[in-house]
C-alpha cells in the first residue's frame, strides 16, 4: 500500500510517499481502507521534534481518520465488512497512522462515520471533538446557563467547543484574530465574539459578565494568553488549557482568584495503554454523529489535499491563523 513515512525529524520535506506492507488485523481489530485523515498541530509537533518511540522508525503519522471497513478480526462484533467508520487512532509513532491507505484499528475505539457528513469531514473530527469535549464537560465542568470563554472559535479545536458549549446550553463568547472570522464564529452559536487584535479580550469578558468573569475559560493557545487570562475568570471558576503552561507563568492571580486550573491531552490513553477511557473515546464520537447527522454539529474543512501532499499540508497549517481543519483525501 502507499503511506506517506516520516523518514527523519525535520522539516516538511521528511514526509515522503512509499509502498509499505498492508497491515493484517489482530482478532478484536478491522482492517479500513482510509479515505481521508486528518491534519492535527500534533502531526507537525512528532514532525519537527520526533515520536514518541523514536527506536520504531520511520513512522506513519497523523491521528485522524476515516474510511470504509474491509476485513475484520475473529473476534470483531461491533463492525461489518463495509461499515464506514471514524476515529482517531496511533500516529504517535507506535501504532500506525492514518496518512496512508490502510490501517488497523482495535474495534473499541472507533465509531461509524456520520452518514451526513463526508469522509474529509469525518477524518477532521476525532482528535478535535474528543479535545473539546473532555476540556468542557470533563475538565470545565460545563453546566447548562453558565458562561465560557473560547480562546481561538475559528480553529481547529475552538469551532467545535462552541458548538459543544451551546449544546450544552452554555452562553458562549470567544475570541478570533481578524475581522474577517466574526460572522464564521457568530454562524457557530457565539453569542459575544471578541477581536482580540483590537480589543482587550479581558476587559470585554468583565462586561459581558458585568465585571464577575466567566465560569470557565478554554485556552487553545498557550504562551501568555494562558496567564493573561487569568483575571477573566470568575473567582471560584475554571480554566482549562491544552498546551503546557510555560515555566514562567505568575500564577499569583489564579491563586488569589482561587481558580481550578486543568489540562487537557486527549492522547493520554493512547500512550498510557488505557484501553478504557479509549473506548469512551470512541463512546464520545458516537455521540458526536448523531448530533451531526441531526445537523446540530458541523466540522468545517478549510483545505484538502492528496495523500501525496502531506508535506504542503504541514506548510499550510505551520503558516498559522487557520480556519477549521485541513485533511488529507486518500484516493484507493
Amino acid at each position: 500500500m502507499k503511506a506517506v513515512l516520516m523518514t527523519a525529524a525535520g522539516n516538511p520535506e521528511v514526509l515522503q510517499l512509499q509502498e509499505v506492507p498492508k497491515p493484517s488485523p489482530q482478532p478484536t481489530e478491522i482492517l479500513v481502507q482510509l479515505k481521508a485523515a486528518g491534519i492535527n498541530p500534533i502531526d507537525t509537533k512528532l514532525r519537527q521534534r520526533g515520536t514518541f518511540y523514536p527506536d520504531k522508525m520511520p513512522a506513519i503519522i497523523g491521528c485522524d481518520g476515516a474510511g470504509i471497513v474491509e476485513a475484520i478480526g475473529a473476534e470483531v462484533t461491533k463492525f461489518r465488512v463495509g461499515d464506514e467508520v471514524y476515529f482517531c487512532n496511533g500516529g504517535l509513532g507506535g501504532h500506525q497512522g492514518n496518512y496512508a491507505e490502510y490501517t488497523t484499528i482495535d474495534e473499541k475505539f472507533a465509531a461509524k462515520k456520520p452518514t451526513s457528513v463526508s469522509f474529509a469531514e469525518a477524518a477532521a473530527a476525532p482528535l478535535v471533538l474528543i479535545t473539546a469535549w473532555e476540556a468542557l464537560y470533563d475538565r470545565g465542568r460545563l453546566e447548562p446557563g453558565e458562561k465560557v470563554l473560547i480562546h481561538a472559535g475559528a480553529g481547529g479545536v475552538g469551532h467545535v467547543a462552541i458548538q459543544l458549549a451551546k449544546l450544552k446550553g452554555a452562553m458562549v463568547a470567544t475570541t478570533v484574530r481578524s475581522s474577517d472570522k466574526i460572522s464564521f464564529v457568530r454562524q457557530l452559536g457565539a453569542d459575544q465574539v471578541i477581536n482580540s487584535q483590537q480589543t482587550d479580550f479581558v476587559q470585554a469578558a468583565l462586561n459581558w459578565t458585568n465585571g464577575e468573569g466567566v465560569g470557565l475559560l478554554f485556552d487553545t493557545i498557550g504562551g501568555e494568553i494562558f496567564s493573561q487570562s487569568f483575571p477573566a475568570v470568575r473567582v471560584y471558576g475554571d480554566i482549562v488549557t491544552i498546551l503546557e503552561p510555560d515555566a514562567n507563568t505568575i500564577w499569583k492571580v489564579a491563586r488569589n482568584r482561587n481558580l481550578r486550573i486543568s489540562l487537557e491531552l486527549m492522547l493520554t490513553p493512547m500512550l498510557q495503554g488505557m484501553v478504557e477511557v479509549q473506548q469512551y473515546h470512541g463512546e464520545i464520537l458516537e455521540q458526536c454523529a448523531s448530533w451531526m447527522d441531526r445537523g446540530e454539529l458541523k466540522i468545517h474543512v478549510s483545505h484538502e489535499f492528496p495523500l501525496s501532499d502531506a508535506a504542503k499540508a504541514h506548510q499550510l497549517l505551520e503558516s498559522g491563523s487557520m480556519t477549521g481543519k485541513i485533511v488529507l483525501l486518500i484516493d484507493n
